[in-house]
């Protein structure tokens, strides 16, 4: 039995609307996506457009140009090693496979300079510049990149150069990571579309309350009530 018609109905009301509206919005009527696949789409640009460290990360590099490393990093395949000396070699830097092994020797600073140019075409979606310098697919040559960084971190550490290695992993974690990840995203900076973001927020929180409203008034007209 129905304690309150007027506040029963219109909770249903609100109810059968919210679904309405959820309904239009898993079409795809935004660019051929649905709105969560559009706003999606529109907060990794954002994300996107916050993350272009290889600029500044260029600049510290560029203090380590004079600093010669030799290292030893052992991959876990052949082909690994293998298409790690390319990168290499292509950089400039002395470069020796023995199976899994690869023997580096040559300036840090231009090693990493290497990186963070290869990451800079993968952040502006270039990915045909790496697949012409090293003929592998985009993303496998940035794997590449980050796993003999990895290795290199590893191994300066062993030297006791941990400022050396500090640095290669901060060009790991923001350069490589962040270009692989984010490969073929548009990026793009809040100031463009702010007013969308503040309406996509302000909507979240109006949706929410809507249905919390809706769910509420129907179970109150209901006869249904919380007590301590």
């Amino acid at each position: 039995m129905i304690h309150n018609k007027k506040e029963f109905y219109g909770g249903a009301g609100l109810l059968v609307a919210f679904f309405v509206v959820l309904f239009f919005m898993f079409q795809p009527l935004f660019n051929g996506h649905n709105a969560m696949e559009y706003l999606d789409n529109l907060y990794n640009s954002i994300s996107k457009g916050s993350v272009e460290y290889a600029p500044a990360l260029k600049k510290e590099a560029s203090k380590y140009t004079s600093m010669d490393v030799e290292l030893n990093l052992t991959y876990s395949s052949e082909i690994e090693a293998k298409q790690a000396t390319a990168l290499f070699l292509t950089a400039g830097i002395k470069a020796a496979p023995q199976g899994k092994t690869l023997r580096v020797n040559g300036s840090l600073g231009t090693i990493l300079d290497a990186t963070l140019t290869d990451c800079a075409s993968m952040y502006h979606n270039k990915g045909d510049v790496l697949q012409a310098k090293y003929n592998i697919e985009p993303r496998r040559a940035m794997f590449n990149w980050w796993t003999s960084l990895k290795l290199m971190d590893k191994e300066l550490k062993a030297q006791g150069k941990f400022e050396a290695a500090k640095v290669t992993n901060t060009v790991e974690k923001k350069g490589v990571e962040a270009a692989y990840n984010y490969f073929k995203i548009e990026p793009m900076h809040i100031m463009e579309n702010l007013g969308l973001v503040i309406f996509s927020l302000a909507f979240y929180v109006f949706y929410t309350l809507w249905y919390g409203f809706a769910i509420l008034f129907v179970f109150e007209g209901w006869g249904l009530r919380l007590s301590h």
